[in-house]
């Protein structure tokens, strides 16, 4: 028997046939959405738009969740949808139903050859599912299709954020509305804005217009890096600020995108631009002026003024009906205490309330203004350094320093959000690649951030809960277009979106890269200039079993081949192909490149060994490395590799207030006639060079002579120090760096502990 087919269901049944023979199985594969839905599965044939598809909105689902969507269709095949309330058939069917999808913005979405099936939790959960959607669309011949498949997906955690600095450097709100459709796109829900700083305030108070005129304006910003000595200047004034008019369109296009925007006011700290036009709300009275480079700044709010809390009261009751937010950030971080600690009102503060010191002052001030807003139904959220001197009911902490504040919180059953620079800060470098634009420092590659877990096994599952979510930061000290910041942004953003949405176990690193190169023409299509320096050639640097250099290279581009020279010419088609990892025996050059179909894909990697007597050989610290400047070993103070100028390499070795004691066991005694090592100077940077370097030298490691001293290093930056001496028979070298200890008055920083880091023992 021969069923016949209606000719409209033939149609579009043979369509969907040709559509899905355009597709490659590879693509087929590689296709999928981000962040990683909790169940994907795929059906055959496809659904095709139209200019005659029609919605259907069940239950009176708001048609604001679709106008991103809408014009997205629009824009890659023309095809326009219409809202359908009357036909008892449309194409795409959208309902709620809390019973079918149980979870908080969960989903599932049901493509089919003639049908589009939405079922949402709530509103937010038929926005992702179209979010969903809009990734699944891929055109062939003008004709924009979705592959059939049913994904149910919820959110792992509630809170998923992206901080954005603009006071260092301002953008406007048309710029602020496109980022927010990209986070509303991979379900991110909360803008976190950093709207006051030091070197800007960056929101209209009516109460405070000297706050738009002068504190929204620098005089000039700096050129290059903070670390760079001197510093110089553009001469350019700089600025500017958004209306409340303006914040107000801002947060409602992030309302209607289903993002929370949390604004931040900045207090006890970095208040200068405040302070440049309310002079009397500091403890000097000034003169102040809106910074003009980037830093930490002595001079903060007054708080043992009375003014102080006037102000900022009368700042937050016009900042609160700009944002309906639950939760309010006031900053809290990096408050130097120098001022408070001279300042006669601030010490009668700290006797008339009974507090210990400054620090309790500190928390005195956070908790008053923590009051103040809780008067008005809000909660705070603060920086970790809150936590000093106990945290009050309500106060959520955000962990930025590192994970400690978040599991501190968690275990005193506090809200937390892990945020912690290490991982997941966008400012930093996502590439080690000498062509890098700059930025502030650090490392934190695409594969970091996403491989970031914000739940550490410190924490029980009980205490677990307390860690509401992740959150990315973007300060934008060297972000001074669009065009830069959304370099940071993405994809990074995309990796933090998995992190913060996926399911553990459905994470997959490989995967996502797949789903990421997949997704490349959404984001160009989107105008978005994200970095695709992911597959790039990344290094390992290692210790063999005989104690030589061993180095390691690694692409994630998929069919492609690294070829390398060690002769310092550049690799192509027809150099040294890179199959496993090389030995290094000799001084110089090696350079790599990516090959993908007879292309070079990428930039050329390159890297410098220098092999000495000491390349592997045991050394022994008095002292251990700390923070973010301990390697976890000490061979790479003997691997022939120098550390870069940008310090964020891993190479370096740092001592905070410490001193450098080293030991080098040469493994026989030998005839040496120079030794070196390299330090790391820059003083706005908080690294000293040591007072006094010296270098000894040792036939039975008890008894020692010394052979070198210094005392000068004048190079801001990496001071080589190669110390020729008369030819000398030793198996033990020593050496000795004294830390500066206390940065000096007058300096940056000034009171704090000194860094001291060095790098590369040599010895020949």
């Amino acid at each position: 028997m021969i069923k016949l087919i209606p000719s409209y269901e033939f149609l579009l049944t043979t369509l969907s046939l040709i559509l899905i023979a355009g597709y490659s199985s590879a693509q087929i594969k590689q296709q999928g959405v981000i962040p990683q839905p909790r169940k994907i599965t795929k059906g055959v044939g496809a659904f095709i738009f139209s200019d005659i598809t029609t919605i259907n909105l069940v239950d009176h689902v708001n048609a604001e969740n679709f106008a991103f969507f809408r014009r997205y269709l629009k824009s890659v095949s023309g095809d326009s949808l219409l809202f359908n309330s009357k036909k008892l058939f449309s194409d795409i069917s959208i309902s709620i139903d809390t019973l079918q999808i149980p979870q908080e913005e969960g989903y599932r979405l049901t493509v089919r050859p003639r049908q589009i099936i939405i079922t949402g939790h709530d509103e937010a959960g038929i926005f992702y599912a179209l979010q969903s959607l809009m990734q699944l669309i891929r055109t062939t011949n003008g004709k924009a299709a979705v592959q059939a498949c049913t994904v149910d997906d919820y959110p792992r955690f509630a809170y998923r954020g992206m901080l954005l600095d603009v006071s260092r450097h301002f953008f406007a709100a048309d710029d602020i509305k496109k980022w927010i459709d990209m986070l509303a796109l991979y379900k991110i829900n909360t803008f976190h804005w950093h709207l006051t700083d030091d070197q800007g305030w960056r929101i209209e108070i009516k109460k405070y217009p000297l706050l738009q005129s002068i504190s929204a304006y620098r005089d000039e910003t700096i050129i290059g890096h903070k670390r760079d000595s001197p510093h110089l200047f553009d001469g350019k004034r700089y600025g500017g600020y958004y209306t409340q008019q303006e914040v107000k369109a801002i947060v409602k296009y992030a309302t209607d995108r289903h993002i929370t925007i949390i604004p931040e006011i900045e207090m006890p700290g970095h208040a200068l631009a405040a302070l440049a036009a309310y002079p009397q709300l500091g403890c000097t009275g000034g003169t102040y002026k809106t910074a003009t480079y980037w830093g930490i700044f002595d001079d903060v709010y007054c708080a043992g003024n009375d003014e102080t809390f006037t102000f900022l009261q009368n700042v937050l009751d016009e900042v609160l009906p700009l944002f309906p937010s639950k939760y309010i950030h006031i900053g809290g971080d990096e408050c130097p205490k120098t001022k408070w600690k001279t300042c006669p009102k601030c010490q009668k503060r700290i006797k008339d309330e009974h507090l210990k010191d400054e620090h309790e002052l500190q928390s005195y001030f956070i908790g008053r203004m923590e009051k103040y807003l809780n008067s008005k139904g809000r909660q705070i959220i603060g920086w970790d350094e809150i936590l000093e001197g106990g945290l009050t009911p309500g106060a959520t902490v955000m962990s930025w320093t590192g994970e400690e504040g978040g599991i501190a919180a968690a275990k005193q059953h506090h809200n937390a959000i892990m945020t912690p620079e290490k991982y997941v800060y966008l400012d930093y470098y996502q590439s080690l690649y000498p062509g890098e634009p700059i930025t502030a420092g650090g490392y934190t590659p695409l594969s970091k951030v996403y491989n970031y877990e914000p739940l550490t096994k410190e924490l029980s599952g009980d205490e677990a809960k307390y860690i509401k979510g992740v959150q990315a930061n973007a300060w934008s000290e060297y972000l001074p277009s669009p065009a830069r910041a959304e370099r940071q942004l993405f994809p990074r953003m995309l990796a933090l979106a998995e992190v913060a949405w996926s399911a553990k176990e459905n994470k997959d690193y490989d995967g996502f890269l797949r789903r990421l190169r997949y997704e490349q023409p959404m984001l160009k299509k989107l105008n978005i200039n994200a970095a695709y320096t992911f597959d790039e050639i990344t290094d390992n640097v290692s210790e063999t079993a005989d104690h030589q250099v061993s180095i390691g290279l690694t692409t994630t581009l998929p069919n492609s081949r690294i070829m390398y020279t060690t002769d310092g010419s550049i690799p192509g088609l027809y150099s040294k192909w890179y199959s496993k990892a090389l030995t290094i025996t000799h001084s110089g050059t090696l350079k790599a490149a990516v090959f993908s179909h007879g292309k070079l894909a990428g930039r050329i990697y390159e890297k410098g060994f220098r092999i000495h007597k000491a390349i592997g050989k045991t050394v022994t610290l008095a002292n251990q490395p700390q923070g973010a400047y301990n390697p976890g070993d000490t061979f790479g103070l003997v691997n022939g590799v120098f550390g870069s100028k940008l310090y964020n390499d891993g190479q370096w070795y740092g001592f905070n207030g410490n001193d450098l004691d080293a030991v080098v066991d040469l493994g026989s005694v030998q005839t040496i006639s120079q030794l070196g090592i390299n330090i790391l100077k820059y003083h706005w940077q908080k690294m000293w060079e040591p007072t006094l370097l010296t270098f000894e030298v040792s036939a039975d490691g008890k008894n020692y002579t010394e052979v070198y001293r210094q005392t000068e290093f004048k190079a801001n930056g990496i001071n080589t120090v190669k110390a020729d001496i008369k030819p000398t028979q030793a198996r033990y070298v020593r050496l000795k760096g004294i830390n500066k200890d206390i940065i000096p008055p007058g300096e940056y920083i000034a009171g704090a502990k000194a860094w001291l880091l060095v790098d590369e023992i040599v010895v020949n």
